[in-house]
């Protein structure tokens, strides 16, 4: 359960004292801005978080498309270098934003770094969005070298809509970093977190449209699949790259994602800890 912010104890100020000389106002920005800087210092130390984040993707990426060689396109409804790209974007998102941040985030709480950053100016919120900076800005920075490596390396088109793709990217980030928040609370130390980020990796990769469109799927299995908290999001990103997408399954898509963003939410106000179990 997450527990109470320590409260600050006023200090007062003689009034004979002259008004202390103002540096920079601290203000949402700054504190956001410090906060990154300092997460993005500590992810270049922990030598396993930064494979996970730089290295993995790229990795994942190589082989998802050696595997894919011997797949016919016509069982995957799409061409093979836009499944790599779609497939790809979406492993991004999994492994940088998701199951990174569940390490940084698991680490920091038993570092004791979140409870004495919340002693601090910087809100409960602003400490989770600092946190996640590094890993939005890594993973934001793979997808758009992965875009343009798309139609110049693999011979993709370029994408259809690039508004679409931009938006499920945006709406991506925060609900994987929300979920990312969520599961530390299950997740006891930063060696667990490959198990306990596992079951909605493997969930999303097979069911949220990574690499088999939805269509593809038998009816019920669809259905189902339609309901897991990537598949909105990558529902933009696929119509953003193939530009096929329809006003009803953006629509669908747009309701699944906002559902789990406000549920993700309230979970994380409500049991997120900010300190290890003792």
């Amino acid at each position: 359960m997450s527990t109470p912010r320590t409260p600050r104890t006023p200090t007062t100020t003689p009034t004979s004292a002259a008004p202390a000389t103002a540096g920079r106002p601290s203000t949402t920005r700054t504190r956001l801005a410090a906060l990154g800087r300092a997460e993005l210092t500590l992810l270049g130390r922990n030598r396993n978080n930064l494979f996970i984040a730089a290295l993995m993707p790229l990795l994942m990426i190589f082989l998802l498309r050696s595997s894919l060689r011997g797949v016919d396109e016509a069982t995957l409804g799409i061409s093979l270098a836009a499944a790599t790209l779609i497939g790809g974007t979406g492993m991004i998102l999994l492994l940088v934003v998701y199951m990174s941040l569940t390490s940084s985030l698991t680490a920091r709480r038993e570092e004791l770094v979140l409870k004495r950053l919340r002693t601090g100016e910087a809100t409960d919120a602003e400490i989770l969005a600092g946190a996640a900076l590094p890993a939005t800005a890594i993973a934001l920075t793979q997808c758009a070298i992965l875009t343009v490596g798309g139609f110049t390396l693999l011979g993709a088109d370029a994408p259809a809509r690039p508004d679409l793709l931009l938006l499920g990217l945006a709406v991506a980030v925060p609900l994987l970093a929300g979920l990312a928040a969520l599961t530390t609370t299950i997740t006891r130390t930063v060696e667990s977190a490959g198990l306990t980020t596992l079951p909605l990796f493997l969930v999303s990769c097979f069911g949220s449209g990574l690499f088999v469109p939805h269509g593809a799927l038998p009816e019920l299995a669809a259905d189902l699949a339609q309901l897991l908290p990537l598949s909105g999001a990558m529902e933009f990103v696929r119509a953003g790259w193939l530009g096929t997408a329809h006003a009803g399954s953006l629509l669908t898509a747009a309701l699944n994602t906002v559902a789990w963003g406000v549920l993700t939410g309230w979970a994380v106000r409500r049991w997120f800890r900010w300190e290890p179990r003792r």
